[in-house]
């Protein structure tokens, strides 16, 4: 379908539009935004919400959205690591592997589930982890900003 069309150049565009000249490693816009501290892996977490919530559409069991759920998750938690997460994001590709997750889903012949208490959870989960890294970033720059003062 055209939606997934959609979904599939944006979690190309996300974790792989790109190719390190001379290798086979490639990576997306995701590590690109998570270089700006707090506010990037926040917004990276945002899309990468709103993908899921689009995955949703398209018919999922509970469980699969709270693996969703985890994989952006790991994403944004090793996101708040200056450079390792970064380099994380590069090889842990959380929304082409949610995509994959609904692919493998489908041909497997799984069934739709309610997945509402799984999505209010899934919610929480990506506001809780947002704030939580914004809050991390002004706490770490007040530290730092400490440290330079003494």
């Amino acid at each position: 379908p055209e939606t997934l069309r959609h979904l599939d150049n944006l979690t190309r565009l996300m974790d792989t539009a790109f190719r390190v000249p001379g290798t086979s490693i490639r990576f997306g816009i995701d590590p690109l935004i998570g270089l700006v501290p707090g506010l990037g892996e926040g917004i990276s977490l945002l899309i990468s919400g709103g993908i899921v919530l689009a995955l949703i559409r398209h018919g999922v069991s509970g469980k699969l959205v709270l693996r969703m759920a985890g994989n952006i998750a790991l994403d944004a938690l090793a996101g708040t690591i200056p450079v390792i997460g970064d380099l994380f994001d590069i090889g842990f590709k959380a929304n082409r592997r949610n995509l994959r997750l609904l692919i493998e889903h489908h041909q497997s012949g799984g069934k739709r589930e309610p997945v509402l208490p799984y999505l209010l959870l899934t919610i929480l989960l990506v506001a809780a982890l947002f704030i939580g890294s914004i809050l991390l970033t002004v706490v770490t720059v007040a530290y730092l900003i400490s440290r330079i003062g003494q």
